[in-house]
């Protein structure tokens, strides 16, 4: 997919992302605590069924699971070896779950790693790096386009986005995880990292997890006049609460979830989607609530 393409793609109205995978996975019995992309390639049956109920729910982009596939994070679980691999295989459960229904965007997200100017040890180079090679075999295994997600922090987004540019002119939507005042975790804030995810090539900015879609209303009305690219919204779908089961719930159902949503739309949002606690479900609502402002519909 081109640049061009996503704009007259998003221009013709709102276009509908898919919602979480991680927390849906729990659900399924993935164990706290181990590589979730080396989960769900010994499960790939599972996380196809989940990406195909999000297509079949509306979605007209799905994230690949490679959230935390890049080696930095893979290194954690002695996996840094197996990224290229990893990364390939876990495109190919995402293109047979698509079956050509719906867009596929590489899923590039945190390292793990903190940057020496925001407090850590990490070198930008050797993130680059690392999103560098997880671009580069995504796009090779066919990805449409990319996702830069949870960002925290505008620096890292802004690599991540650098090192998509590096390898192919593929679409990136670019978003970050912010505090309700809208700074990030270790660096900057959504407000100021907005027209440098622009400069730096981003074709679409925005929100993604965060809490839930209350509250942020305001943050997308000024990220909205900030740049001259799509805002994205894809929220949590509120807080969570653990039962005395130990099973983790959220507060919005699919139908406050969409209602808050729809806020958002008219605060400037144009690609809506789901982060932690949502489903199919919550993806079927927000299409049929939205129906008539869907792009392509």
């Amino acid at each position: 997919m081109t640049k061009n393409e996503f704009q007259e793609m998003t221009r013709h109205g709102l276009v509908f992302l898919d919602g979480a995978m991680g927390t849906n996975l729990y659900r399924m019995g993935m164990p706290h605590g181990c590589c979730t992309e080396d989960w769900a390639l010994k499960h790939k049956e599972k996380v196809e069924k989940l990406q195909r109920e999000y297509v079949d729910a509306g979605s007209q982009i799905i994230y690949a699971p490679t959230f935390g596939a890049n080696r930095i994070m893979l290194q954690r679980y002695g996996l840094a070896d197996q990224a290229i691999r990893m990364n390939r295989e876990l495109m190919e459960i995402s293109k047979r779950a698509a079956a050509g229904r719906a867009l596929i965007a590489g899923d590039l997200a945190p390292t793990g790693m903190i940057l020496k100017e925001n407090g850590g040890d990490g070198s930008r180079e050797k993130m680059f790096e690392a999103y560098r090679e997880q671009a580069l075999v995504l796009y090779e295994a066919g990805c449409d386009l990319f996702a830069a997600e949870s960002m925290l922090a505008v620096q890292d987004a802004i690599l991540a986005v650098e090192a998509v540019k590096s390898v192919c002119d593929a679409p990136v939507i670019c978003t970050l995880t912010v505090r309700r005042d809208g700074s990030t975790y270790y660096g900057g804030d959504i407000f100021e990292g907005g027209p440098l995810a622009e400069k730096a090539g981003a074709s679409a900015y925005g929100v993604n997890c965060c809490y839930g879609p209350d509250g942020l209303e305001q943050i997308i009305a000024a990220v909205s006049e900030s740049v001259h690219i799509p805002i994205v919204a894809k929220p949590n779908a509120g807080l969570p609460h653990r039962d005395a089961t130990g099973q983790m719930s959220y507060s919005f159902t699919p139908e406050l979830f969409s209602q808050h949503v729809q806020k958002l739309v008219s605060a400037g949002a144009g690609i809506v989607g789901g982060c932690c606690g949502t489903t199919p479900a919550y993806i079927r609502r927000l299409r049929e609530d939205l129906q008539d402002k869907c792009s392509g519909k």
